[in-house]
C-alpha cells in the first residue's frame, strides 16, 4: 500500500522504520482511502464541467486512473495524468488517452528520478513534479492534437448541472487536499503540511468568492470561475 501512494522513487518522503507498527498502518490506511477519493471521485467529477462530456470525464478517469495506478504502481503518477486529462477533455478518443497515459507515467517517474534522485530536490505536495508537470505535459498534448474546428466549438462550455457536479469534484479535492499533501510527510512535517494546506484552502476560498464577484458586470458568483480556481 505505501509504495501506491508513492510514486517509484518516493519523491515526497522517506519511508520511516514504524512502518511495521500497527499506529501507521492505521494512518496510512486512512491516507491512502482520502488519496482514492481524490483520484477517483474528485478528479472525475471536476472533469464534468463540459456539458457534453460528463459520461466520458468519469469513465474515463477511472479508466486512466487505473491504468496509470497498474503501470508504475502509485497514484501520484496517476493524479498527473488526470491533470494532463482536463487539457484535452473532449477532443480525445479512448485509445488516445490510453496511449497518453502509458507515455505520461514513463516520463514521470523519469523526471521525478532526476528531479529527487540526482540533483535531491524536495517537493512534499508535488507541486513540481507532479502538478506542474501534468499541466505542461497536457498542454504539449493539446498542442499537438490542436485543430482549428475545436476553436469555440458549439460543445464547449458548462451548463447549470455540469457547473453542480464539477464543484462537487471541487469540494472533495478540497476536504482531502491536507491529506493529500502530507501524504508522504511523517511526524512534525506531517502536522505542518496539513495546517499548511488548510490555511492556504481557506484563504484561497475566500479570495477566489471575493474575485469572482468583483469581476463579474452584476457582482455575482460564477461558480465556474470558483471551481478552477479551487481545483
Amino acid at each position: 500500500m505505501g509504495n501506491v501512494l508513492r510514486s517509484t522513487k518516493s519523491s515526497f518522503g522517506h519511508v520511516p522504520s514504524a512502518l511495521a507498527s500497527s499506529r501507521f498502518t492505521c494512518v496510512l490506511c486512512a491516507v491512502f482511502q482520502d488519496v482514492n477519493v481524490m483520484v477517483f471521485i474528485g478528479f472525475g467529477f471536476l472533469m464534468t464541467f463540459l456539458k457534453r462530456y460528463g459520461f466520458g470525464a468519469v469513465g474515463f478517469t477511472l479508466l486512466i486512473a487505473a491504468l496509470s495506478i497498474h503501470l508504475v504502481g502509485a497514484e501520484f503518477a496517476a493524479a498527473s495524468v488526470l491533470i494532463s486529462f482536463g487539457a484535452v477533455l473532449g477532443k480525445t478518443s479512448p485509445l488516445q488517452l490510453v496511449v497518453m497515459a502509458a507515455i505520461e507515467v514513463v516520463l514521470f517517474a523519469c523526471n521525478e528520478h532526476l528531479g529527487v534522485g540526482e540533483f535531491k530536490a524536495v517537493d512534499i505536495g508535488g507541486s513540481i513534479f507532479l502538478h506542474m508537470f501534468g499541466a505542461y505535459f497536457g498542454l504539449a498534448v493539446s498542442f499537438v492534437l490542436n485543430k482549428k474546428e475545436h476553436y469555440d466549438h458549439r460543445k464547449e462550455g458548462s451548463v447549470y448541472h455540469s457547473d453542480i457536479f464539477a464543484m462537487i469534484g471541487t469540494l472533495f479535492l478540497w476536504v482531502f487536499w491536507p491529506s493529500f499533501n502530507a501524504v508522504s510527510a511523517y511526524g512534525d512535517a506531517r502536522h505542518r503540511a496539513v495546517l499548511n494546506t488548510f490555511l492556504a484552502l481557506v484563504a484561497c476560498t475566500i479570495t477566489s468568492y471575493a474575485v469572482s464577484a468583483l469581476v463579474d458586470p452584476k457582482n455575482r458568483f460564477t461558480m465556474a470561475s470558483i471551481y478552477t480556481t479551487l481545483e
